[in-house]
């Protein structure tokens, strides 16, 4: 649990760098500011993949059957979020933090099927740092600019996109031993 709990701590300062750091973030640069935050968050995931596996299973409750299909709705709303912003349709100006916003859904989704200690650590860690970064985000950007929306057809084609997205996490899951299915 102890690399578990060091990833999610290394993953949430690699990312909140640029908003409690401003100044560290400055003088490091963009290119190299940019690299030193891509290996933290590298070496994060590891932490994290390693911590999460050989953790010990400990229950904290039982998850009844149902919240399968509540965690997969949850999950194709994250899918569809988690690049929203960069889409080039109308569904991009739709809120603020899709991205975080994702995060934020994809760690209910998984609390709500995972009832272990390693499970709350990890994904309650990662919905935490989500929403701690959207309320500096907010107070040291208050000011929200909305992009002007594209044509429908390319919401339609992100949508398509999400969905072949979901369907490859799906498949990844279940080759792991996870069927998110049931």
């Amino acid at each position: 649990m102890i690399l578990l709990g060091l990833g999610v701590a290394l993953w949430a300062c690699s990312h909140l760098m640029k908003r409690v750091t401003p100044d560290l973030r400055r003088r490091l640069g963009d290119p190299a500011g940019k690299i030193v935050a891509s290996l933290l968050s590298l070496a994060a995931i590891v932490l994290m993949v390693i911590g999460y596996r050989a953790a010990p299973f400990v229950a904290l409750w039982q998850p009844p059957a149902f919240l399968v299909h509540v965690n997969n709705l949850l999950m194709v709303i994250a899918v569809i979020l988690v690049n929203i912003g960069f889409s080039r349709g109308v569904m991009r100006g739709w809120m603020r933090h899709p991205m975080l916003t994702s995060v934020m859904v994809w760690s209910v989704a998984h609390l709500l099927v995972n009832g272990d200690a390693a499970s709350v650590l990890l994904f309650g860690g990662l919905g935490l740092w989500a929403v701690v970064d959207m309320a500096l985000i907010n107070r040291m950007e208050p000011a929200r600019v909305v992009p002007p929306p594209g044509p429908v057809r390319n919401d339609l084609i992100y949508l398509a996109a999400s969905a072949a997205v979901f369907a490859a996490i799906a498949a990844l899951h279940t080759w792991l031993g996870y069927n998110p299915f049931g």
